[in-house]
């Protein structure tokens, strides 16, 4: 059962090109999901049958776990067992069918402008620390892209002549433009400040800590709250914030649904629809506070 697993991984990184979250995220699934074979005396995870998801969507239920989290675990079932099956481990998928309630859709929590600005105002500029983290941040609201893909963009991804970002997955590849300040602070990064902290010849990654090697996603988190705290904003901010700020301002200011969807590099377009269902809520609640005959 544990080989099935790590082939498993192994498809997920290779064939599919899955980000490392969405990996790590499945395999955990999986993992939990073959603990609870294991206790049931259940020693190949191919012989398992619908009733036996069946069981293990009540157990799921009895140890309190969410809609959405038994949703995401479903997903992550059906995804190993059609992998079982397209590789002639298994002969049918015993999770196809099967549903849980609809989860409503939790609304993005975003930055308005003046909170923005103020978030990128904070790092100084004044010694090679804040100037690279003022570029990371910029960069980040300039592009939406994910810490994942921010901590592994290449120096060569970057175009600074026309301002641009190139990013690559795999077969997919998309290209994001850049603001002229965020220009202006990745170049004063890669000028004046990597030089001297990334000694390797050989480290292509943009971005380091400040010993020269890879960032890490801990240590982006941990950026960006340090100085969502120093700029005194309340609200819970995160890298995914300014992702989520950056498709909301474009499309508060008439860019395409489509357009920003590329951008985002999501595959579907319902994806995106979050961020006019946003827009919508924003609108609804201002007419509600603000219209003389709404109250």
């Amino acid at each position: 059962m544990k080989d099935f697993i790590a082939l498993f991984e192994n498809y997920l990184y290779n064939d599919k090109k899955s980000s490392e979250n969405t990996v790590v995220s499945y395999i955990r699934d999986i993992n939990q999901f073959y603990s609870y074979c294991t206790s049931k005396n259940i020693k190949d995870i191919a012989k398992t049958d619908k009733k036996f998801i069946t069981e293990y969507i009540e157990y799921l239920e009895k140890i309190g776990k969410s809609e959405a989290t038994k949703s995401r675990i479903l997903a992550s079932l059906r995804c190993f067992y059609r992998f079982l099956v397209s590789r002639g481990f298994c002969e049918t998928n015993p999770v196809d069918g099967f549903k849980v309630k609809k989860v409503e859709r939790k609304l993005p929590d975003v930055l308005d402008a003046s909170e923005v600005l103020l978030l990128l105002s904070q790092p100084n500029g004044i010694d090679y620390k804040s100037i690279r983290d003022k570029a990371m941040l910029e960069l980040l609201y300039a592009t939406g892209i994910k810490v994942s893909e921010i901590i592994d963009l290449t120096v060569s991804d970057i175009n600074l002549q026309i301002g641009i970002v190139h990013l690559r997955n795999g077969k997919k590849e998309r290209i994001i433009p850049l603001y002229p300040a965020a220009v202006k602070s990745i170049a004063d990064y890669l000028i004046n400040v990597r030089p001297a902290i990334v000694l390797e010849d050989d480290e292509d990654k943009l971005f380091t800590n400040m010993t020269g090697q890879q960032m890490s996603r801990q240590g982006f988190w941990k950026i960006v709250k340090h100085y969502a705290e120093t700029a005194g904003i309340k609200k819970d901010i995160t890298p995914h914030t300014l992702r989520h700020s950056f498709a909301a301002h474009l499309l508060e200011n008439g860019a395409k649904l489509s357009d920003i969807k590329e951008m985002l590099g999501h595959a579907d377009l319902s994806s995106t629809q979050i961020y006019a269902q946003l827009m919508k809520s924003k609108y609804t609640s201002a007419y509600a506070k603000f219209h003389p005959l709404a109250r």
